[in-house]
């Protein structure tokens, strides 16, 4: 620890992957929660159906506790387990905001799902910029 100026060994100014895996992991956790409790619930928010059966909506719930489960664990030796932030940071997310936006272009997907293309998006870039900036 970097006394003088209360900063970790090697932290910039800049974000570091401990950061983006903390909240990488709560926004995970947030979606999990209501998708595996509640799953009718979070659609009729959304101004959408019950998912059929209600187990597609909870599998996706199931996901998106995995990744936050595998974000706490890269959390605590996050430069041991960049593969991690690669995989699920900037593969996943990005994949998953460009699937998002891809839907709602083609098949005219409900416009609230363009914001988890957003927050998704600004993660994988969020990760993708920390990841390069500490190869630097």
């Amino acid at each position: 620890m970097d006394w003088a100026r209360g900063n970790p060994p090697g932290y910039d100014g800049f974000m570091t992957l401990r950061a983006v895996a903390y909240i990488s992991a709560v926004y995970d956790f947030l979606l999990a929660v209501p998708l595996l409790l509640a799953p009718s619930l979070v659609a009729t928010a959304m101004g959408l159906p019950p998912p059929q059966p209600a187990v597609n909506a909870q599998l996706n719930g199931v996901f998106a506790l995995a990744l936050a489960a595998g974000y706490l664990w890269a959390a605590h030796d996050p430069d041991a387990r960049r593969g991690y932030f690669w995989i699920a940071g900037v593969l996943a997310k990005g994949l998953g905001s460009v699937v998002f936006i891809t839907d709602n272009l083609i098949n005219g997907s409900p416009a609230v799902f363009l914001g988890f293309a957003v927050c998704d998006g600004v993660l994988a870039l969020l990760t993708l910029a920390v990841l390069l900036r500490r190869r630097a």
